[in-house]
């Protein structure tokens, strides 16, 4: 009895669709749930995972084919076949019942789950190439998705033989990456999975690896559009039928040669020769959506004030190396701007809320955030219940969760539930600015650069270690008064430290 492949429903308003390619022919087995046909609408490509195991029977439909939804694609014999694709990555025929058992030992190595909120993910560079021998817990493949990046380990040692997936592709939790052979006997892997490679090597356009899908070409020809010209927003950078149209929206209406012959307006050639394109991680797009959401929503203003840092840093100079000997960590600035944004926080709850439909929510804790830079952009591990925390155990957290978000460790755990969130600039030597809110938080510090200025004291003009602290604020939600008085209670506590340990 024969399995039907047939269209996948595509969302509301998409009721027809192109087949791009076929990852199989008639004759070739296939695992449940294994891709075997991309589908391409004029919004999305879509794979269509076979809907049991067998072979493939019969392909009904050709690509570049348009086909409505619920439309017969092909059929899927059952049973017979499934050692076919064992007998053709070892080779010899004689061997098929061989290669099935020793497929069956075969270690699949999945994209783990990252939490409950990612439901995809970006694959990175890959450490690893078929062939490869590796180690238990050896890195494989980076993830990244729209809040961290998460290394993949080895599960167990043995020779890599499949690597499913490339490097830009998008997947979902569950989805195989690549598979490891435990058993040392795969070295004709190698040469079977180099045509892998070579097919999506081929000739694209716009620097992707896929060339446009059969209908985004039709129109390109129909417009007078090159591929060149047209970004394209699916897999792999593939150009889809929406692209095209965006781009003619936009104007473009003539072929890149024709440009570069007779470039108009200020459009230099030999800039573009000198341009680097290049793809934004995932990371960076949601830092980006995030940060443009919060200024379209919240009704944002900022104060500033100044703190004269000289207490704090005699306090610093005297118990360093105490410190240090008995906690095992160094003492920072953070650890006091932590406490005194806790003593604020307290006193000030409405800082301490967010906004949910109609209603406030305050919380009762205080979850800080600590915005750290790294080189895939800024991430904001969280210090849970910091209220409850001392000093030295505050240093030591932000040290732990410091080390892991440059070690690209930090899990989702580690970035959810913040109440207030502390940016540092200072470490980069920014004197002043206005740091954007962490939505759906209603409030965010902005430490600075400690720059010594002459300051008036006690009708005297001194030098003093000065920074300049800026507090962003919802304004829907804190008023004037009250983001005034949480700066200056934050100003009060780091001048006169003996206020934290007295919690006044």
């Amino acid at each position: 009895m024969a399995t039907e492949i047939r269209v996948p429903t595509l969302g509301e308003s998409v009721s027809e669709a192109t087949i791009a390619q076929w990852f199989k022919k008639p004759g070739d087995a296939i695992k449940v749930d294994e891709p075997i046909v991309e589908l391409e609408t004029d919004k999305v490509t879509v794979e269509v995972p076979a809907p049991a195991s067998g072979t493939l029977e019969s392909i009904v439909v050709n690509e570049g084919d348009t086909v409505e939804v619920g439309a017969l694609l092909g059929l899927i014999a059952e049973g017979a076949g499934a050692a076919a694709p064992a007998a053709k990555e070892a080779a010899p025929a004689a061997a098929s019942e061989t290669t099935g058992d020793k497929k069956a030992e075969l270690v699949d190595v999945v994209t783990p789950s990252a939490g409950e909120s990612v439901t995809e993910a970006e694959v990175g560079e890959w450490s690893v190439k078929v062939g490869d021998v590796v180690k238990a817990d050896d890195t494989l493949v980076e993830l990244e998705t729209d809040k961290a990046a998460q290394e993949v380990p080895a599960p167990v040692a043995g020779t890599v033989i499949k690597i499913a997936v490339q490097t830009g592709d998008t997947v979902e939790p569950g989805v195989l990456l690549c598979q490891i052979d435990p058993s040392g006997n795969a070295a004709a892997a190698p040469a079977a999975e180099a045509s892998a490679p070579a097919k999506a090597a081929a000739p694209a356009a716009g620097g992707s690896s896929m060339p446009p899908a059969p209908s985004a070409s039709k129109m390109m020809a129909e417009k007078n559009i090159s591929a060149e010209q047209v970004a394209g927003s699916g897999k792999r950078g593939q150009v889809l039928k929406g692209d095209v149209i965006a781009a003619a929206a936009a104007g473009v209406t003539s072929a890149p040669a024709a440009s570069k012959a007779a470039p108009r307006g200020p459009i230099n050639a030999d800039d573009e020769s000198r341009e680097e394109r290049v793809r934004m991680t995932k990371l960076r797009q949601t830092i980006a959506r995030r940060l443009k959401d919060a200024q379209n929503t919240a009704a944002m203003l900022t104060t500033y004030n100044e703190v004269d840092m000289g207490p704090i840093m005699e306090l610093r100079k005297q118990y360093k190396e105490l410190f240090e000997k008995k906690h095992g960590v160094k003492l920072g600035f953070m650890g006091f701007f932590t406490k005194a944004v806790c003593h604020a926080l307290k006193e000030i709850p409405a800082v301490n809320s967010e906004i949910d439909g109609t209603d406030l929510i305050y919380k009762n804790f205080c979850h800080v955030g600590v915005a750290v830079g790294t080189d895939k952009g800024l991430v904001v591990p969280v210090v849970r219940d910091a209220d409850q925390m001392s000093i030295a155990e505050i240093e030591q957290e932000i040290g732990n969760l410091g080390r892991k978000a440059r070690d690209g460790k930090l899990g989702m755990a580690d970035m959810t539930g913040g109440t207030f969130t502390i940016s540092n600039g200072g470490v980069y030597g920014s004197l002043m600015s206005s740091p954007i809110l962490n939505a759906p938080q209603s409030g965010i510090l902005g430490m600075h650069k400690i720059q010594e200025r002459p300051m008036a004291v006690n009708g005297q003009v001194v030098i003093r270690p000065m920074m300049y602290l800026a507090l962003s604020y919802d304004h829907r939600v804190v008023d004037g008064k009250e983001a005034v008085t949480f700066l200056v209670r934050i100003k009060e506590s780091l001048e006169d430290p003996q206020r934290l340990v007295l919690d006044l």
